[in-house]
Parts: C-alpha cells; sequence; structure tokens
C-alpha cells in the first residue's frame, strides 16, 4: 500500500489566528482529517463560532482568547496542555506601505506580530512535543504559514517581505535542529485569497486586476485549498518532508 495517511485521529493541534480567515479554515479541516484542537484569538466571539463547528465533527477543541504577542499568556496555554503534536502557526498582519513611507510603529509592529511572536510559539510548542517519550516514533509537524511575498519581492509589502523571508530562513534552520526529534517543519505559502485581511486591499480595482495578472491560473486561491495543504503537511502523506516550502500561489512564483 503506497497511500501514505492522512488521518490525524489522536493528535492536538494548535492553531493560531484561528477565529477568521486562514486560520479558521484550517482549523476545521484538521477537525475534519480527525485531529483535536487548540484553537487561539483575539476574538471570543469567533473563537465560539469555529469551536461550535469542530464539536459537530466529533473532535475535542479548547479555545483560548489571547494575543499572541503576549508571550507570558502564551506560554501559560502552551504549558497546561497535555500534549501537542501539531503547530499551525498562522496568526499574522500586514500594514502595506511604501518603503520610504514605512512608519517605525508599524514596522515594529510587524516584526513583533510576523516574526518574534512566531518563533517564540514555535519554540514554546517544539519543547512540548518534545516532552513526549514517544515523539521520535510517532512525529510532528509545524506549519509557519508564509506567503509568496516570502519568495518574490512585492509593492508597498517591503516590511512583509522581510517577515516572510525571514520566517522561510527560520524554517529551513528549525526543520535541522528538530529532525532528531521527527519533528518536521514546512511553511504554506499562498498567492492572494480572499479573507478578512486581503478583502480590503482587493477593493482597489486596479490592485486586484494587477494581482489576477501576476497569477497564471488567473484566480485567486480558495481557503480550502490552503487548508488542504496544511492537513498534507500535518498528516504521515508529508513524512519525509521538512524544512521546505509548499508554494499555494497558481504559478506566481514560476515566471
Amino acid at each position: 500500500m503506497f497511500l501514505k495517511n492522512y488521518n490525524l485521529k489522536n493528535k492536538t493541534a494548535v492553531v493560531t489566528g484561528a477565529g477568521k480567515g486562514l486560520g479558521r479554515a484550517c482549523a476545521i479541516a484538521l477537525a475534519e482529517a480527525g485531529a483535536n484542537l487548540v484553537i487561539i484569538s483575539r476574538t471570543k466571539k469567533d473563537l465560539d463560532e469555529v469551536a461550535k463547528k469542530i464539536k459537530k465533527l466529533k473532535t475535542k477543541c479548547k479555545s483560548y482568547v489571547c494575543d499572541i504577542t503576549n508571550y507570558n499568556e502564551i506560554k501559560n496555554i502552551i504549558k497546561k496542555q497535555n500534549k501537542i503534536d501539531i503547530l499551525i502557526n498562522n496568526a499574522g498582519n500586514n500594514i502595506p506601505e511604501h518603503f520610504t513611507k514605512v512608519k517605525t510603529k508599524n514596522m515594529e509592529y510587524m516584526v513583533k506580530i510576523n516574526t518574534v511572536a512566531t518563533f517564540n510559539l514555535a519554540q514554546l510548542c517544539a519543547l512540548k512535543m518534545i516532552e513526549s517519550k514517544n515523539r521520535k516514533k510517532i512525529g510532528g509537524a509545524i506549519v509557519n504559514m508564509s506567503s509568496q511575498m516570502g519568495h518574490v519581492g512585492g509593492p508597498i509589502r517591503s516590511v512583509y517581505n522581510m517577515n516572510k523571508w525571514g520566517l522561510e530562513g527560520l524554517t529551513k534552520g528549525m526543520s535541522i535542529d528538530l529532525a532528531k526529534y521527527n519533528i518536521r517543519v514546512n511553511t504554506v505559502c499562498p498567492t492572494f485569497v480572499v479573507t478578512p485581511m486581503t478583502k480590503k486591499f482587493l477593493k482597489n480595482k486596479k490592485f486586484k486586476r494587477e494581482v489576477l495578472n501576476n497569477i497564471p491560473l488567473g484566480r485567486f486561491a480558495e481557503l480550502s485549498e490552503i487548508a488542504s495543504s496544511v492537513v498534507f503537511l500535518a498528516s504521515d502523506a508529508a513524512s519525509m518532508i521538512t524544512g521546505t516550502s509548499l508554494l499555494v500561489d497558481g504559478g506566481w512564483t514560476a515566471k
């Protein structure tokens, strides 16, 4: 039998930014694959709605209202989990500004949420994963949510480029250090997906047209297409894949 298993039964997955958009889609898809969830977001109402959907799928779900830039809070949440097998390091933000007009406070905020908080959470979850005595046998997976902008440059996205290229480098370094524990680390790199975060940028018709012209498949990505890629990398179907990027970009970076 050559088809490897996508079943995540008895696995516990942490998803950040799980209340909306990509995080929400990933959390529900992981639950559909059988995983128990630990979902984290800043908005209780959103979390409650996602938790309700997950529980209908007959898997367990714990939810925590937390800003991932608050290190002590996030540390306490991770500490109290019995075990963690999967981390989807998804929470992040973007404030598009021309490089010459980037405000220092915006740059520092984006570094804090997209780089520092992502690093901290990955480290905390990796330490928790290593606590499991059978980790080497059962394996673990960390998926850092990157972007096509971690592979190419983009207008009014210099800080976001910096964050995501840094995340690609972090992923490679982590994958080497964690390989001896059989913890795999990869990124998923979407093109533009219509989410609450991108919706406001895509209201600009000229920008929307330029984006579509850059995607050879000629359309935006669907949430389900990103979530499926995340489930694949989290599962045993990807058991030999680590330290790399799965580009879900409709061909944007092929040019």
